[in-house]
């Protein structure tokens, strides 16, 4: 544990004040959610920011509401706020999937939605899920509000499209259509108290009125840089019969886009084998929800 380094610490309440400090701090500058990363990259000395913007004293960033098209939930709330939540349960239940595994009761009550999505972590739980669900992210910076798909956010390990300047505030979540169920699951290594994903996956699935699939998505993480669209095992299921062949095919096609690298909690062969194994079981959980949602 290393000493921590002498810094800036700002309670802002309003956006255009924590906007203001983020810019005149330039990359020195880092943004405080739930601190669930942040304070621990500052302990071990990955991270030492000479500026620390605590966003908990601004209005309206937490929360979680029904609105035209979709839900909105505030970048500051809490995952276990998503776990809990009867309307994210119905609306995005691959997301409320995804907030009951990650890491332990103590750190969901701290971590948030807008600093899971920040953090842009290869092994994210809440990024899979979001982008099954097409979520949209709205940001805030100095030349005003902006928004971006989840999915487009990332670029790189621990890397996104934001400026420093930039603030998530809210994500939108869109009603998904007739016929769609999504899941996710993952198998975690545990290390430092925290359940990381070795792998995870999430998909959903639209069943047409014919009972065939009318169109997928599938999105696995802690294979590659970001989490990664398997589009050619999407392509695979397109048209079909939700059948057990059709499930192998895209179980398949999904291990086969894998990128991953070799570390202490899996090898790359390894998180190949799991990912076909994880993609079989999570589509067909999203296909007995979408079967139930067509009823």
């Amino acid at each position: 544990m290393k000493r921590l380094r002498e810094f800036s610490y700002h309670e802002p309440e309003s956006l255009e004040a924590a906007i203001g400090i983020l810019a005149a701090g330039g990359d020195g500058a880092r943004l405080l959610a739930g601190g669930t990363d942040l304070v621990v990259d500052m302990k071990t000395g990955r991270m030492r920011p000479s500026i620390v913007v605590n966003l908990k004293r601004i209005p309206g960033l937490s929360g979680i509401e029904a609105v035209e098209g979709g839900i909105r939930i505030g970048a500051l709330t809490p995952v276990a706020t998503l776990q809990a939540s009867p309307l994210v349960g119905q609306m995005a239940a691959a997301l409320a999937d995804a907030a009951a595994v990650l890491a332990t009761p103590p750190v969901r009550g701290l971590a948030t939605i807008g600093g899971n999505i920040g953090r842009a972590s290869p092994a994210s739980d809440l990024g899979p899920p979001l982008i099954v669900h097409e979520a949209i992210a709205t940001i805030e910076g100095p030349d005003g509000s902006r928004e971006e798909t989840v999915e487009s956010l990332y670029v790189g390990p621990g890397a996104t499209t934001l400026a420093v300047h930039d603030i998530i505030t809210s994500i939108f979540v869109p009603t998904p259509a007739a016929g769609f169920g999504s899941a996710h699951l993952k198998i975690g290594a545990r290390a430092g108290g925290t359940d990381i994903a070795m792998v995870g996956v999430s998909a959903g699935v639209t069943l047409g009125a014919d009972g065939r699939i009318a169109a997928a998505r599938i999105v696995l993480a802690s294979v590659a840089p970001t989490p990664l669209r398997a589009i050619a095992a999407e392509q695979a299921l397109a048209g079909r019969e939700p059948s057990e062949e059709a499930v192998a095919a895209a179980a398949a096609a999904a291990a086969a886009a894998c990128r991953p690298i070799s570390d202490l909690r899996a090898s790359a062969s390894h998180r190949v084998a799991l990912a076909g194994v994880l993609t079989a079981r999570v589509l067909r959980s999203a296909i007995a929800r979408a079967r139930e949602a067509s009823r």
